[in-house]
């Protein structure tokens, strides 16, 4: 991926999408920054380079410029000294660098021109690197945030759990309650049971004495 287009990835607020399709986020964000500043010595470098260039862009027409006059001033003089034919070759010397002038000035301003735009590039990326630096500690505090809650997520699902559990287990005790309490119910029933039924057999081989008692003493009264 070339300079420009990661930078113009970065800086069309892809970032997020980046973010998102990352497995750590947090390392994303370092790498991006890493990623940008070493796009940025590149663009500075490159920047620099065409920043001279327009320099001796600059130099090579103020030389010509600087040349045409003197050529101008040493024909005025010639022509003092009555020397024509000298004037002559001076203006000859000075159409010829006239001549190249116009190429001259367009190479200048086209490498002007090229300066500013890598100036202006330059500047644009140092100033998001600088955004985007500020805005790290941020979105790592976000993310951090969002691991915290996403482990309070996971222990509210294992306390929703342990409730469950507990809810459970109640549940069989309640259970393992009323299994005994009908065990004892049933004990209770047996014995009674076994204890009516040797009582009413016994019942069979005892006289009630007191009623033949009553009533001997009565037939005793009335015999009198």
């Amino acid at each position: 991926m070339g300079i420009l287009s990661r930078f113009k990835d970065i800086m069309s607020s892809n970032i997020n999408a980046l973010l998102d399709k990352a497995e750590d986020p947090e390392k994303m964000i370092d790498q991006c920054l890493r990623n940008l500043n070493s796009d940025l010595g590149k663009v500075k470098s490159e920047t620099a380079s065409i920043m001279a260039e327009e320099q001796r862009a600059k130099r090579v027409l103020d030389d010509c410029e600087e040349e045409i006059a003197k050529m101008q001033t040493y024909a005025v003089k010639a022509l003092e000294a009555n020397n024509e034919n000298d004037a002559r070759k001076f203006l000859e010397h000075k159409a010829s660098l006239s001549a190249k002038l116009p190429g001259l000035k367009e190479a200048y301003e086209l490498a002007h021109n090229n300066a500013n735009h890598m100036r202006q590039m330059h500047d644009k990326l140092v100033s998001d690197i600088k955004e985007l630096e500020s805005r790290k500690d941020m979105i790592k505090g976000k993310l951090a945030v969002a691991k915290t809650q996403e482990r309070i997520n996971k222990m509210s699902s294992s306390v929703a759990s342990a409730n469950n559990s507990m809810a459970s287990f109640a549940k069989y005790e309640e259970m393992a309650d009323r299994a005994l309490d009908k065990a004892n119910a049933m004990a209770e029933l047996n014995r009674s049971s076994s204890n009516q039924t040797i009582e009413d057999l016994a019942k069979k081989y005892v006289s009630d004495t007191s009623i033949d008692d009553e009533l001997a003493a009565l037939k005793a009264s009335l015999n009198k």
